[in-house]
């Protein structure tokens, strides 16, 4: 630990860094997530630093910084409440809470390693006293050689700093000198040797309360020793690192585009099914839902909740407020089709008006329940797409427990991963491996070309034998119609 804010002002290391995951609304929209609950890990005091140098050792790449509000503590607490919690601290400032996240792997999301290395707690370099500002009037603000990239304020957290002192002193006593890492903002990325961080935190009501300029440097180190668990960046951890595949340098993700859209919507569901059974994919149709208006098509890449059955004490856990089925619904985006494994249960409601409504508004594709559907008419008069087994005037909790989000799931007796492709009609869903898509459109093209011309040519009173399918002379015959055609 080197010299630091901290330690002149109270004269020792803190005993305790602890260090919020998710907090800003716009972090958790990068990361697709919304938390129910605030969520923390432990940092070293001796990662603690004032402005200077960080090293990064030869054998990492993924250097990352996040520029957060340091909370100081001033006074002893224990078991306080969110409406007291203010008065117990001293002191905010800027931090950087930096890591190695090549080290992440065998953390297990301890980030021991990642993040208690020495160095990777830059903070200051002045202290704001806390009686000047308002806890949710704050500003953070990162640039990387003069360029912003991070800034947002406090009076957008999803959980406020009160709320955190007063959930964290249910468990322990936090004193005098403790500093609460609050989280950080979306922007967030990797430096390389030779790049200078900067971060500043300011009253947003007077910008000259300010904690002034935290600046690091990186440069480059040896490399770490070849003890233990060794350096690794995985695909996941470079995007999580870097904040997207594009910034990562990693090769775009499949994307369904407008055009393939519009492709898959005018081939029948029973053609695409037809050619997914050619391919061993006999169990891909969501068994057992149908669409609450007829000719509504759904095409859209997959989000999944999953429901387990009631129980009372797991239902007052997790069953009530912001519980998972509501936050699927907050973070479906525009094209996409959320899924929701009932264990094809049709005697309680999965989903209602409101819910349906803010899908709907949130640009979902559609809505696809192997349970039932409350609020039937209601919903239907929403215009959103939606398929389920039928109607039931029960809430979802008579039966079921809104348990997690965007994990695999089995909805109506087939596997559903978060990005499948999602089709849907008047016959009932499939569900497709997004590497097989483009492909199956193709030959699902070409069958239906090849389907046209057998019903022309039984409708002129042809016989089927040697026609469905084609043979060898048929297809000849086939080709010279495709051409005159075209």
């Amino acid at each position: 630990m080197t010299t630091n804010i901290i330690t002149e002002t109270f004269g020792q290391a803190p005993g305790k860094i602890i260090a919020v995951h998710l907090s800003y609304p716009s972090r958790a929209a990068q990361r697709g997530r919304i938390p129910a609950e605030a969520s923390y890990f432990m940092k070293a005091s001796s990662s603690l630093t004032g402005p200077g140098e960080v090293v990064r050792p030869d054998n990492t790449e993924l250097l990352v910084f996040e520029a957060e509000i340091a909370v100081v503590m001033g006074k002893a607490a224990r078991n306080v409440s969110e409406e007291e919690a203010w008065d117990y601290v001293s002191y905010v400032t800027a931090s950087n809470d930096m890591g190695l996240l090549d080290l992440r792997a065998a953390d297990k999301g301890s980030n021991v390693r990642s993040k208690s290395g020495d160095g990777m707690t830059p903070i200051g370099p002045k202290l704001i006293d806390a009686s000047l500002v308002r806890p949710d009037r704050l500003a953070v603000r990162a640039t990387v050689d003069g360029e912003v990239v991070q800034e947002d304020s406090s009076s957008t957290l999803l959980f406020s700093f009160a709320h955190f002192i007063a959930d964290l002193s249910r468990f322990m006593t936090l004193e005098p000198g403790d500093i609460i890492l609050t989280g950080t903002p979306a922007g967030s990325s990797v430096l390389q040797p030779g790049q200078e961080v900067t971060v500043e935190v300011f009253s947003e009501d007077d910008p000259s309360i300010t904690s002034g300029p935290l600046t690091t440097r990186v440069v480059a180190g040896d490399a770490v020793a070849n003890i233990g668990s060794a350096p690794q960046a995985p695909e996941q951890q470079k995007i999580d690192a870097w904040g997207s595949r594009e910034a990562a340098g990693l090769e775009p993700e499949f994307e369904l585009t407008d055009e393939l859209r519009e492709r898959i919507s005018n081939l029948a569901l029973a053609t695409l099914s037809s050619q997914m059974r050619q391919r061993g994919y006999a169990n891909c149709s969501i068994d057992g839902v149908h669409p609450m208006i007829p000719g509504q098509k759904i095409v859209g890449r997959a989000r999944t909740l999953r429901y387990v059955a009631h129980r009372p004490d797991l239902f007052k856990a997790k069953g009530g407020g912001y519980n998972a089925q509501k936050r699927a619904i907050d973070t479906v985006n525009e094209g996409e089709v959320l899924v929701m494994e009932a264990r094809g249960f049709e005697f309680a409601g999965t989903l209602g008006d409101i819910l349906a409504l803010r899908a709907k508004v949130r640009g979902a594709a559609g809505i696809i329940t192997d349970g039932a559907v409350r609020d039937w008419a209601p919903v239907a008069e929403v215009g959103l797409p939606v398929m389920a087994q039928g109607a039931h005037p029960s809430v979802l909790g008579r039966v079921h427990i809104p348990w997690d989000t965007d994990i695999t799931i089995s909805c109506g007796g087939t596997t559903v991963q978060p990005g499948d492709i999602i089709i849907g009609d008047d016959d009932g869903a499939i569900v497709v491996p997004p590497a097989l898509i483009e492909q199956l459109v193709a030959d699902s093209e070409q069958q239906e070309s090849e389907e046209e011309f057998i019903a022309e040519m039984v409708a002129a009173g042809e016989s089927v034998n040697g026609l469905y399918p084609l043979n060898a002379a048929w297809r000849e015959r086939y080709n010279e119609w495709l051409a005159a055609k075209n």
